[in-house]
């Protein structure tokens, strides 16, 4: 019974709880219906009504849109009219820059106007033609303006580049009138400033630049007689020009740079000190002002102009004006600075300054240029104007620099060197004095003045700065190796057709090659420090000049030669001497070549060295001989008659030929070369014994050979002799024992 009291006990306490879950669930149940009616409800009814909303919604936004955009439209038509009668006021008042202003707000109206797709209204094409006939309008009062306030006169242009025009031209300027008077003309700024605004201030400015640079600075800088004059009247400053006698250093830059400067002062003063600052009124950084404009647009002509016109012209020609050149580099930085204090200029160390600075290589490319002009002119001048060396001679040099002197020397006064200076070499090794030294001979004086160029320009060299020393002393070799290029080629025809110019054409390269050996000794102290190789030499240029003078005069020798064979060609062999016509042409044959040889010796006397005029003419004389020689000793029957005419023909030789020997122009000093000619001509005694031959008979020709051992054995061969003996004596048996002991 305990049992059933404590489950019945459970069950009472249970069974409340579960009624009250089961309440609970009815609950539930019922919400759920509830809410499910609820979404029907909204599904269809609710849902249906927003979208009628949201529908309505957009349209009215498409709506506000569409006003808004019609506002703003009319709103800038508004905008647009407001500023065009804006700007008729201004006009009227002469407020440029105001009524300039006003057409650019008009502008920028229709601008938005017409960037407005799907309003193509048909009033914009008016309103358009209307904006451009009035800046049309605006901008024929503005040139009105401008021309009465800059005002030139300038004579015809048929005759505008002359020094006499140019001192017709003149420039007006029409001062800014004072305060009262303010309607009565603008002042230039307004005008320049609604320029300005309306974007057109280039093209006047541009055209005004290209008159000034013309009709103004260009004259100013190309005469230097020209300076300008100011005059300032009440309401106008006129530039104009007056003329004066150019003193000799009229043309230095420092009074070009002045006369420059005051008139970009007086453009700077009356016109151009306008700031431009209304042109676009957002950004800060437009502060220009008119000389600033100017200045872009000429400075770069006028810098171009004064570089080529004025400081090239001032690059010093010797290194002891460079010092003074620092004049002209300080004034044009001074003539810079002023120009960027009137703002003419912006930014730094332009082209004309550069230039200045840069003298030292402007300088060395002047100085090298003017060397091998000045060579050229020399070498291209006529070879036969002659000046006599001696072996005392010496190139009319400077002294030298002390070599201890280092790079600041100046430039040493010209004086004649003693030979004996040259030769010792700076004293360095006792040489004998003529070691080095030239045999007298005639040289072209031109070939004389390229050496002094020559040693003038290294001596430049060592007074100048490392990179200029550099250059001269490369233009030196330039000098040589152009005249070793040009001279054979510009004088060929000379050269082949004068036997003297060949001489002297000889001499000058023996001459060249001779200074060569030595020239860059004299200078080793200063240019083998600076130059990498260390080789300050020009040693290596000498065989080429001995072989260039060497070549040439072989050239004539070997045309001389074809003369004188072919004048003996006409001999007739030298046979039958006994028939007249024969002997005459032998005869005249001889005379010529005897005449030429006389030529010769005239044209080469006192101009070749006595030693070389000597081997010339004793060579040409050998090659008459031993043509003479050939031609007899090949003759197969000579009749006692033609033996003696042949005589009589080589003693015309033996006794004229020494003749022609005349070294010197004194005829009692040419006696010894006379006497010495057998040295010179090397078949001399050969013909002497031909000579013999054609005078002896059997048993004289037997003694003079003597067994091999005769004089006659030494200049014929066994061979020769025989054939002689054949053709001057007949078949008898002494002939025979007399060919019987030649052998």
């Amino acid at each position: 019974g305990e049992v059933c009291n404590m489950i019945n006990k459970k069950y009472h306490e249970f069974l409340p709880s579960m009624q009250s879950a089961e309440e609970l669930v009815c609950q539930v149940d019922g919400l759920s219906s509830s809410i499910d009616l609820l979404r029907a409800g909204i599904e269809t009814e609710v849902q249906r009504d927003l979208n009628v909303a949201v529908a309505e919604f957009t349209e009215l936004k498409q709506q506000l849109e569409r006003d808004t955009l019609v506002l703003s439209i009319l709103k800038k038509l508004q905008e647009f009219d407001a500023a065009i009668k804006e700007y008729n006021t201004a006009l009227l008042e002469k407020k440029y820059v105001v009524a300039a202003q006003q057409l650019e707000k008009a502008r920028s109206s229709l601008k938005m106007l017409e960037s407005r797709k799907g309003f193509e209204l048909k009033i914009l094409k008016a309103l358009s033609t209307e904006l451009t006939v009035q800046t049309q309008n605006m901008l024929y009062h503005l040139g009105e303006e401008w021309q009465k306030l800059v005002v030139w006169k300038l004579p015809p242009a048929k005759e505008s580049s002359s020094l006499e025009s140019v001192m017709h031209s003149e420039l007006h300027l029409c001062t800014v009138p004072s305060k009262e008077e303010e309607i009565a003309g603008p002042p230039v700024a307004s005008v320049l400033q609604a320029f300005a605004v309306l974007g057109e201030l280039h093209t006047k400015l541009k055209i005004f630049g290209q008159l000034l640079l013309k009709h103004i600075l260009k004259p100013l800088i190309s005469y230097s007689s020209l300076w300008p004059l100011v005059e300032e009247q009440s309401d106008v400053v006129i530039l104009r020009f007056k003329s004066e006698e150019p003193n000799l250093d009229n043309t230095s830059p420092v009074e070009v740079f002045d006369k420059i400067k005051l008139i970009l002062e007086v453009l700077h003063r009356y016109l151009l000190n306008v700031p431009l600052e209304e042109c676009v009124e957002d950004k800060k950084e437009c502060k220009v002002t008119l000389s600033e404009l100017l200045g872009d647009m000429i400075w770069e002509a006028l810098s171009d102009c004064l570089i080529q016109n004025c400081l090239v012209n001032s690059i010093p020609t010797n290194s002891s004006k460079l010092e003074q050149y620092v004049e002209v580099i300080k004034s044009t930085e001074e003539f810079e600075k002023a120009l960027k204090n009137m703002q003419f200029l912006k930014g730094d160390t332009t082209d004309l300054l550069k230039y200045a600075r840069n003298v030292n290589s402007h300088f060395a490319n002047k100085k090298c240029q003017d060397v091998i002009v000045a060579a050229r002119k020399l070498m291209t001048s006529e070879i036969h104007n002659t000046v006599k060396i001696t072996p005392d001679s010496s190139v009319a040099l400077p002294r030298l620099p002390d070599p201890g002197a280092g790079d600041h020397l100046k430039t040493q006064k010209t004086s004649k060197l003693l030979h004996n200076d040259m030769v010792n070499l700076e004293n360095e090794s006792k040489l004998s004095q003529y070691t080095f030294s030239l045999p007298t001979c005639r040289i072209s004086s031109s070939v004389e003045k390229l050496m002094e160029l020559a040693y003038q320009t290294l001596l430049e060299a060592t007074a100048s700065t490392d990179q200029c020393c550099i250059q001269l002393f490369y233009s030196v070799r330039n000098i040589f190796q152009l005249f070793y290029d040009v001279v054979p080629m510009y004088h060929k025809e000379n050269l082949q057709k004068l036997p003297q110019l060949a001489a002297i054409h000889h001499n000058n390269c023996m001459y060249i090659a001779h200074h060569l050996l030595t020239l860059g000794h004299q200078f080793r102290y200063r240019l083998t420090s600076i130059l990498c190789d260390g080789t300050a030499t020009f040693v290596d240029m000498v065989p080429g000049f001995r072989r260039l003078g060497m070549e040439c005069f072989l050239a004539q020798m070997r045309v001389q030669k074809g003369e004188i064979l072919e004048r003996l060609s006409s001999a007739r062999n030298f046979s039958n001497m006994d028939d007249e016509e024969n002997y005459c042409a032998a005869n005249k044959a001889i005379r010529q070549v005897l005449h030429q040889l006389k030529r010769l010796g005239k044209v080469w006397q006192d101009v070749l060295p006595v030693n070389v005029y000597c081997k010339a003419m004793g060579t040409l004389l050998n090659t008459a001989l031993t043509e003479i020689i050939a031609r007899i000793a090949a003759l197969e029957d000579i009749s006692a008659e033609d033996a003696d005419r042949l005589y009589s023909l080589c003693r015309t030789m033996v006794e004229e030929g020494p003749q022609v020997f005349t070294p010197l122009p004194e005829e009692d000093k040419n006696k010894k070369y006379q006497e010495e000619v057998p040295v010179y001509v090397q078949k001399w005694m050969t013909f002497k014994e031909l000579m013999i031959i054609l005078q002896a008979n059997l048993q004289e020709i037997v003694d003079q050979w003597a067994d091999g051992k005769g004089p006659l054995a030494a200049e014929f061969s066994p061979a020769e002799v025989k054939s002689l003996i054949r053709a001057l004596f007949q078949n008898t048996e002494r002939r025979a024992a007399a060919l019987a002991k030649i052998k």
